[in-house]
Parts: structure tokens; sequence; C-alpha cells
């Protein structure tokens, strides 16, 4: 047998340890939901139908449902339009403002929150949380539609002005429809957060299903009710990702083809300094007013300010948990990467769709079922790292494994066949060939991970271990008791944290379409 059929066989052979391992990091994504479909089931119903239908928890949800489609609506006028200025719009210092447009995305909602509540002492109500998520989320909406709009192709809307339509029309009518898959697809992302997201509707009083969860579970001997509250959010946003899975398929298929680009316009003078005090409007609104107001409350610290101590450990504690988290992500998501982008078929489709359960479950939801899962299961992690860590991989494995099935899927795979011609094996080829020229994109999904651990509240709050604390709840709790000089400093921090991830994204898209005119 040549060495070529030998290595070829020993990849066959080694697929279906592949396939196990997938399987089994597919099963434990999958866990926290199912447990907590499990204790929702196995208890009384007479106790958990009146608390699923009492008036509280319709107001909870339908305060819930206004928040997430007020937040979406705004979120999509204010990056499809960002997007289509920084497209189609000849702008100075165009690139920087890309960049610009990114940096929302390193200011967690509940800091910002936190920030304007600086500027406005006593701010609270869905508007102000509207207008909060909005600003934190527009990112999600702007990315793919910038793309998109690069996409789309300027001669089909050429062809309908020709024929007599107006430039305005032409863009509904044309433009506009190649584009919305991708700007949807954002927009559900903005859903999804706005339903899960728990730090900026308490910091702003306001009910939502999960701060209705936190204080069911805070304050309630049955925890089989806070689990069925759960289920009703993450039926909510299991919805959502449904959506914008279907939406990112189709946006895909749009984007196959040779396209003509469009001329960028310019608008003169006036137009263009309009245009551009729109966009730094926006970004004073997300990126400057926060920060600012975060340090012009420093010099009020107050008694309850931690020492530098406190915060360095918390700094310390912040990032140990954060690299765990990002390694064992990274691990577990690298054999449903490589088939996924090695072995398609509908098996590995089946564990990569599980795997993408946590891009769905709120963070609070996945604390709920670790804590009744490990409690049941393995008490001794209860309030220990390793369930801590779990929930951060159930969470963010998705980040890890998108990443890696594209690093993949970006090696020649006859750089592959070249290494098994000469004999060696599927680990070694992998070892040699695969994971280094992949590593880059590898380690992308790794940071990422890493910024948003950083950034995770609900499940630190529920399962850290005792007197164990990192930067957010270290801002918690300064929070908690109205101590806001005191919570600025792990504010800033976090800020600082969320630059990373922000500044690689707008790396990606700095020069895009960068050559059209």
């Amino acid at each position: 047998m040549s060495p070529a059929r030998r290595g070829t066989r020993a990849c066959r052979t080694g697929t279906p340890a592949l396939l196990c391992a997938a399987g089994l990091v597919a099963v434990a994504a999958a866990a926290p939901l199912i447990h907590l479909l499990v204790r929702v089931m196995s208890a009384d119903p007479e106790r958990v139908a009146p608390v699923l239908l009492r008036p509280r928890t319709l107001e909870l949800l339908s305060t819930s449902v206004v928040v997430t489609l007020a937040t979406s609506v705004g979120a999509f006028a204010v990056g499809v339009g960002t997007a289509w200025v920084l497209a189609r719009v000849v702008l100075p210092w165009s690139g920087l403002w890309r960049v610009v447009a990114c940096l929302p995305l390193a200011v967690p909602s509940f800091v910002a929150a936190f920030g304007w509540m600086g500027v406005f002492p006593g701010l609270s109500g869905i508007g102000p949380l509207v207008g909060v998520l909005v600003l934190s989320t527009a990112p999600y909406v702007t990315v793919p539609t910038l793309a998109a709009f690069v996409r789309a192709d300027q001669a089909v809307t050429d062809a309908a002005i020709s024929l007599g339509r107006s430039p305005w029309r032409a863009f509904v009518t044309v433009t506009l429809p190649q584009v919305l898959p991708a700007a949807l697809a954002g927009t559900l992302l903005v859903a999804l957060y706005s339903l899960s997201d728990f730090g900026a509707p308490a910091l702003l009083r306001v009910d939502t299903l999960t701060t209705g969860i936190y204080a069911q579970f805070a304050g309630g001997f049955d925890r089989s009710l806070s689990a069925a509250m759960a289920l009703v959010l993450a039926a909510l946003a299991l919805a959502c990702v449904g959506a914008e899975g279907a939406l990112r398929r189709r946006s895909a298929r749009l984007a196959r083809g040779r396209v003509v680009p469009a001329v960028r316009r310019s608008f003169g003078p006036a137009g263009s300094s309009l245009v551009t005090a729109a966009l730094a409007t926006v970004a004073v609104a997300s990126v400057v007013v926060p920060p600012a107001a975060l340090v012009a409350r420093l010099p009020s610290a107050d008694r309850y300010l931690s020492g530098v101590d406190d915060l360095a450990r918390a700094t310390v504690t912040t990032l140990a948990l954060g690299l765990m988290a990002a390694i064992v992500t990274v691990v577990a998501a690298l054999p449903v990467a490589w088939l996924a982008a090695r072995r398609p078929g509908r098996i590995v489709s089946l564990w990569e769709s599980v795997t993408y359960v946590g891009h769905a479950l709120p963070g609070l939801v996945v604390a709920l079922a670790l804590v009744s899962l490990t409690l049941a299961v393995a008490p001794a992690a209860y309030q220990g790292p390793t369930a801590l860590v779990a929930a951060y991989v159930v969470l963010f494995l998705p980040k890890a494994v998108g990443s890696a099935r594209a690093a993949v899927a970006g090696v020649r795979p006859d750089l592959e066949d070249a290494a098994r011609s000469l004999g060696d094996g599927p680990a070694r080829v992998f070892a040699r060939v695969t994971f280094p020229l992949a590593a880059p994109g590898v380690l992308a999904g790794g940071v990422l991970v890493l910024a948003a651990v950083m950034k995770e509240l609900p499940a630190t709050l529920l399962l850290r271990p005792i007197g164990v604390d990192t930067l957010a709840t270290e801002l918690w709790r300064a929070t908690s008791v109205g101590a806001f000089g005191a919570a600025a400093l792990p504010a800033l921090l976090l800020v600082a944290v969320g630059l990373v991830p922000a500044l690689a994204v707008a790396r990606g898209i700095r020069s895009i379409g960068e050559d059209t005119r």
C-alpha cells in the first residue's frame, strides 16, 4: 500500500475518535438546557404553572419583549445608516470612522449604563435602557451590513434607475434587499443580547425576565420556579438564534458571484460635515461619555473603594479565569471545527449546531442550570472554579468554534495531502501542518472568549467561589450599595479589556471596500 493510501486510511480511521470527541463536546454544551428541561418537567405542575401565568411573570415578559423590539429597531436604524455612510460616502479619514464604528463593542452595556447615570443622576426607565442598549449593540448590525453593502451589485441598481426608477426607490427596492439578510441577522444578535442582558436593566431599575429570574433565585427556596422562568427566556433566545442562522445562510448565498461595486458619493463640504457630525454624535454618546463620566467619578470614591490589593486580586482573578476558560474552550472547539471544515456531514452538522446552543442561552440561564446540575451530580463543585469555567465554556464555545472552523477551512488541503503522502498520520499532519497554519484564527477565537469572560456578569455572580471577585463583580458590588465613585475604576478596567475584541473587529473591516471610489 502506498504512503498516500496509508495516510488517507489513517485519517479515516481517526475520524470516529474525533466524532466521539465532538459528540461529547456537543452533549456538554447542551447539558445545561437539557437539565433545565428535566428539572421543570419533574417539578410539581401545580407550583410551576401559577408562577409562569401570574401577572408579574407576564409583566416581566412583556417588558423584555418591548425592550428587545425597541432596541432591535433602534440598532437596525443606526447600524444600517452607519454602514451605508461608511460604504457609499466619501469621508475624510474613512478608515478612522470604521474603527470608531466598532469601538462601542469595548463598552459593556452595564458599564455604559453606569456611565450615563453619572451624567444624569437618577436615570432610570425603559427609554434610557433602550438608548444605552442601542448605542452598545449597533456595531452588531453595522459590521455585517457594511460588508453586505460592499458586496451588493450596483449594476442591478443602475439598471433599475435606467428603467425610470428614482435613486431612492431603486435603493429601497433593489439595493436594500441585497443587504437586508445581513442587517437582519445582525439585528437578531442585538435582540439576543437585549433579551439576555442583566446588568443594564438592573442598574436602570427596569424589571425584565433576567432581573426577575435572578430575584426569584436569590429569594426563593424552590429553584424549579427559577428554572421554569429561565426556560421562557431560553425559548425566546433560541427563536432568535434560529432566525439569525437562517438569515446568515441566506446572506452567504446572496454573496456569491461577481458584482459591480458602487461608486462612493461625495456630498460636498456641507453634506460631508453633516454626515461626519452624525457619526461623531453617535461615537461620543457611545464611547466618550461613559468613560469620561467614570473618570469624573474617581475623585468621589468613598469608603467602599476597593483597596489596591483587592483590585489587583480581582484583576488577576479575572485574567486567570479568562485564560483558563479560553484554553478549555479552544481545546473543546478544535475537534468540532476540524470535522466541520474537513469532514462535513449530517452528524458533524448536528454536533456543530448543538455547540451553538450556548449562543442562545443567556448567562443567567446557564448559571441556573449549572447550579442545579452541580448540586445534583457533584455538590463539591458548587461555587468552585470548575462550574464557573464550565459555564464560560458553554456560553462562549460558539466564538471559538466559528473562528477555528474558518481558520482550518483556510488551510489548503493539498498541504495536508503532501504530508500524508510522506507517511505522516492524522495527528502528526494536524500538529505539523494544519494547526500551525490555522493558529492565528484559533488564537483569535481564544482572544474573543477571553474578552467575553472578563465582562460576563450574571454567570459569575451566581457561580463564583465564595470570597472570589472579578472586575465585573467588583463593579456590581460597589453599584449595588450606591458607591458609584468606587465602581468607576473597575468599570474603566473593563472598558480597557473590551478594547481588545473591538480593535480586532475594527482591523478586520477597516479596509473593506476601500478600493471603491
